[in-house]
């Protein structure tokens, strides 16, 4: 029984952990140690992200065309909320795409 338990730890992957935020002139460049499960929904011109991923909560302000938006990486029971809200309605895209050995996200927004 040890030995299969050993060997669990050791074929089980890392925990997705949150390890780095690089502000764009667009958006938010969101860096993983590996691909994180996601869900992003646009709600009344906001973005919400869940992210199966742990992390320290944060925030910050981008600038798009000039204007604020707000941004806020919160824990939640199942992993970390990613939101963006601004005084206008928001749009936008994102996609997920190793490199280096990470997970990088990239979240482009619109006005």
């Amino acid at each position: 029984m040890m030995v299969g338990m050993m060997i669990g730890r050791l074929t089980a992957p890392d925990p997705t952990q949150l390890q780095q935020i690089d502000v764009q002139p667009h958006g938010l460049v969101v860096w993983f140690n590996n691909e994180p499960t996601l869900h992003g929904e646009w709600v009344d011109g906001t973005l919400r992200m869940m992210l199966a991923a742990k992390g320290q909560p944060q925030n910050g302000q981008l600038k798009l065309n000039g204007k604020d938006v707000n941004w806020r990486v919160s824990q939640m029971d199942a992993g970390l909320m990613l939101t963006f809200v601004a005084a206008r309605a928001l749009k936008g895209d994102w996609a997920g795409t190793p490199q280096d050995g990470r997970w990088r996200l990239q979240v482009n927004l619109q006005e």
